[in-house]
C-alpha cells in the first residue's frame, strides 16, 4: 500500500510512515473494491470496522420498510464513514452504505481501539484525535441537513442548501455531490416537484443550473 496517499488523508494526519504502518497491521487493514450500487455495509449490521475511501465516492442512506428513501451525506475520496459504528461496537448500524460509483475502500477492523494496549501506541492517539475531529464536523454538516429539511416549502428547502454550498465553497458557483434524485432524496421532497421547482427559479432569474452545476443570481 502506497503510504504517501494515506498520508493526504485527514484520518492519517500528523503520523509517520513508520505510526501509519503499524497502524495497519495493527487494524487489520483490507482494501475492497465496489461496483457503482453494491451494498459495502447494511443496515442492521455490526461491521465493527471504518470505512475509508480511497478512490470514488459513497453514498449513506436509509430505506424505510415501506420503501422510502432518505440520503443523509455523501463520502468522496478521503472521506471516513461508519465510524460512530466502529467505536460503539454493539451498535447497529440504521443506514446503508452504497457505493456512488465504482470504488476501492481501505476497511480498518477498530475492535478494541480505545483498549489500554492500544492506547500505548504512538499512532493510536494521532488516530483518535483525527476522529475526533472528523466526526465532529460529520455532525454539523448532519445537523445542517436539518435547516433544509425543516422549512415547509419547496423552494425554502432548495435556496437552504444551495445557500450552505455557497458558503462553504466561497462562491456562488459550483456542482453539488447528488444527481436529481439524489438531491430530492437528502431534501425528502418529490423528484418531479424539485425539477418543476429548479425550472421555475432559472425562469425567474434566481438560479442557473445544469445538471449537478449551479450558479446563483443576485438581483
Amino acid at each position: 500500500m502506497d503510504i504517501t496517499i494515506l498520508q493526504r488523508i485527514p484520518l492519517f494526519r500528523g503520523m509517520t510512515d513508520k505510526e501509519i504502518q503499524d497502524l495497519l497491521k495493527s487494524l487489520n487493514a483490507q482494501i475492497q473494491s465496489y461496483e457503482k450500487n453494491d451494498i459495502i455495509l447494511h443496515a442492521g449490521s455490526k461491521p465493527g470496522v471504518i470505512g475509508i475511501v480511497l478512490f470514488g465516492s459513497v453514498t449513506i442512506l436509509s430505506d424505510d420498510i415501506w420503501g422510502n428513501r432518505t440520503i443523509l451525506s455523501h463520502i468522496e475520496k478521503g472521506g471516513i464513514f461508519a465510524e460512530a459504528y466502529a467505536i460503539l461496537e454493539d451498535a447497529p448500524m440504521l443506514v446503508d452504505v452504497i457505493a456512488n460509483e465504482g470504488c476501492s475502500i481501505l476497511m480498518l477492523k477498530t475492535k478494541g481501539i480505545l483498549s489500554s494496549s492500544k492506547i500505548q501506541n504512538s499512532w493510536n492517539y494521532k488516530f483518535l484525535c483525527n476522529l475526533l475531529l472528523i466526526s465532529s464536523k460529520k455532525n454539523l454538516n448532519l445537523s445542517g441537513r436539518s435547516f433544509h429539511t425543516s422549512p415547509k416549502t419547496i423552494r425554502e428547502r432548495v435556496m437552504s442548501y444551495l445557500n450552505t454550498l455557497a458558503l462553504q465553497n466561497d462562491s456562488t458557483e459550483f456542482d453539488i455531490p447528488f444527481d436529481r434524485q439524489q438531491l430530492a432524496d437528502y431534501l425528502n421532497l418529490e423528484r418531479s416537484a424539485l425539477s418543476k421547482e429548479l425550472g421555475k427559479m432559472q425562469k425567474e432569474g434566481i438560479i442557473e443550473t445544469r445538471k449537478s452545476h449551479f450558479k446563483l443570481l443576485t438581483p
